[in-house]
């Protein structure tokens, strides 16, 4: 029994309240493959049981013989840990490969211009829908073979995306199989703003660009959205420390101090290596001093930095990344 089997057996015995707890320390690799060795466990008999809980000083006694359904304790566990959207897509998702239905992950494999002469000649709306299911460099890539009225056609597509209705899964299977051979494309709903601007965000600034004047022609407000999501508060990490301390002289102190609330350690340190020592000294200990600060209060502070962010680099005196470069 490997790791990841003694982990789901653990977790099977918290009880879905504490399991949910433990998985909202792990990372997203971790969550899935203990998620996957849940529910591949056929069974597991009480010695198994005692076995592994012994190995975290346990007392077996404690526990009784399981008997529940795990697809059912799962979602109630991933749901609870990540909530109803991304719990639901991951779950999908370890019950689709259970079962054999992971074909789509085979073009995540295969070279861009490969998967492109594959699906060049499909309608704009199942190329859509493939490229929301693909890794975002991957889609991306896959994206950048076509022109430039095509591209914009299937971006608008996919930032609209909502979904695969049941009238539309029935034909987009069929394509998938003859494309794949034989292998279905599992039914998700992970389009909409955030793929479309993860996919902007790795295409080739005059591509990105044109896309997202496609959308605002068709719908300013969704555009704006896109835009609003392709720079995100944590992708300041990435940004020059130039830029970094350009900014710091345009955020008021009590702002940054409860954006900061909301941020890792890396992304503090950004902020805190480009201040003066005295400077970074202070607002350190402020930090740490600090109460507990509503997550809307948060948010409200981030946003407005990253209004700053934009203000300054569409002035050009900051530099931000995006896509092959950076852009002013």
């Amino acid at each position: 029994m490997n790791a990841s089997e003694k982990s789901a057996i653990v977790m099977l015995t918290l009880g879905d309240e504490l399991a949910a707890e433990v998985f909202k320390h792990l990372n997203a690799h971790e969550v899935k493959q203990i998620s996957s060795s849940m529910v591949n466990m056929a069974g597991f008999t009480h010695d198994q049981m005692s076995s592994v809980l012994e190995e975290f000083s346990r007392d077996s006694s404690e526990y009784a013989a399981l008997s529940l359904n795990t697809n059912d304790y799962l979602r109630s566990v991933l749901v609870k840990a990540l909530g109803e959207e991304r719990a639901s897509s991951l779950l999908e998702d370890l019950l689709d490969s259970h079962h054999g239905s992971n074909g789509i992950e085979t073009l995540n494999f295969m070279e861009p211009q490969a998967v492109y002469d594959l699906i060049r000649d499909e309608h704009p709306q199942i190329i859509a829908t493939i490229l929301v299911h693909l890794k975002r460099n991957q889609a991306a890539d896959i994206l950048g073979q076509f022109d430039d009225r095509e591209r914009n056609d299937i971006m608008l597509r996919i930032a609209t995306f909502g979904g695969v209705q049941p009238a539309a899964l029935q034909e987009l299977t069929e394509v998938l199989n003859n494309l794949l051979h034989g292998q279905n494309l599992k039914r998700s709903k992970m389009g909409g703003v955030r793929p479309a601007a993860e996919i902007l965000n790795l295409m080739k600034s005059q591509q990105e660009e044109q896309a997202i004047e496609a959308v605002r022609d068709f719908d300013h407000e969704l555009a704006q959205k896109i835009i609003d999501e392709m720079f995100l508060f944590e992708n300041l990490v990435t940004v020059d420390d130039r830029s970094i301390q350009r900014l710091l002289q345009e955020i008021e102190s009590e702002t940054l101090i409860i954006a900061l609330k909301g941020s890792d350690e890396k992304l503090r340190d950004k902020f805190f290596r480009n201040m003066s020592r005295r400077q970074s000294e202070l607002m350190t200990e402020d930090l740490a001093s600090r109460g507990p600060v509503r997550l809307s209060q948060v948010e409200a502070e981030q946003k407005t930095i990253l209004l700053i962010v934009r203000r300054l680099a569409e002035t050009g005196e900051i530099l931000i990344g995006s896509g092959d470069d950076a852009y002013v």
